[in-house]
């Protein structure tokens, strides 16, 4: 295991609701990384290349993406393709965190090659089990080999 700073938990979402829930569960978890929370999939991309708004930000590449699909300017779906189509990003775990129940999100989601998908509960509380429950293996005990 690589020892230095903890790497970023991205969080994708462009509901308010959903946002501070999903952050409140990872917390909660305990878990010591950096949450960042980025509202649709354009600003996802700005992050992941440190580019517009993120121009210059330190730090590696996170170490985990937690990406809804359904949100304004850029899908979670175009978000998930760019990332497996760069050599960079392709390794990097991605879990689907969506309420869509659509077996057409499912199926694409696993041909780009989502890590897990996840639907949304309803209940709060199966909400924070099954966020917190990712947040600790994704964050914490999975961990990508190291790059040849």
């Amino acid at each position: 295991m690589k020892n230095g700073p903890l790497r970023t938990i991205l969080l994708v979402e462009d509901s308010p609701v959903d946002a501070e829930m999903t952050m409140d569960a990872l917390r909660q978890a305990n878990l010591a990384n950096p949450i960042v929370h980025v509202e649709d999939g354009e600003e996802c991309m700005d992050w992941l290349y440190a580019q517009g708004a993120f121009a210059g930000r330190q730090g590696e590449d996170p170490a985990v993406v937690l990406l809804d699909i359904k949100m304004p300017r850029m899908n979670g779906l175009d978000v998930l393709r760019q990332m497996r189509a760069d050599e960079r990003f392709r390794r990097t775990p991605v879990v689907i965190l969506s309420s869509s129940r659509e077996e057409s999100d499912l199926a694409r989601s696993w041909d780009l090659g989502v890590n897990a998908y996840v639907i949304k509960p309803v209940d709060v509380s199966r909400f924070f089990e099954a966020v917190r429950t990712l947040g600790q293996f994704w964050g914490v005990l999975n961990e990508a080999p190291d790059q040849a």
